[in-house]
């Protein structure tokens, strides 16, 4: 294995583990506000986005991609139009899965949180965290 493969698995690898963080706090923000606040499933699906999407950018930045951009607002601005569109990628899906195939709305969230994660690495790698 070469060491630009072995990089790209160790940060595909961090990026995992920071992605596993974001999903307990999403998903952890996502049932306080939707059952426990009886806020709207969308809204209450954004709002835990928002809150593992910003704590993701800080450990990616920091421990995944190692990166010295001084350039932070710009680059988290990158960082959260890739999550945005990664956003709205994700609330499409549960939108189907819900609505349209019925299943129930954690597995839908579940399933579009594993594809929206592959989005997220390879733009976040090839786009935001490039030197």
């Amino acid at each position: 294995m070469s060491e630009s493969i072995e990089a790209f698995l160790l940060k595909f690898l961090k990026f995992g583990l920071v992605g596993f963080s974001g999903l307990i706090l999403d998903f952890g923000v996502t049932f306080l506000a939707k059952e426990k606040l009886r806020w709207n499933k969308y809204i209450a699906n954004s709002l835990g986005f928002a809150v593992a999407n910003t704590s993701n950018y800080i450990l990616n930045r920091l421990w995944t991609f190692h990166s010295a951009d001084p350039e932070i607002g710009w680059q988290f601005s990158k960082f959260l139009l890739v999550g945005v569109a990664g956003l709205a990628l994700n609330n499409l899906i549960v939108y189907l899965l819900t609505e349209k195939a019925k299943l129930n709305f954690y597995l839908s969230k579940f399933i579009a949180t594993v594809v929206v994660f592959v989005w997220n690495f390879l733009l976040n790698y090839l786009y935001t965290f490039t030197r």
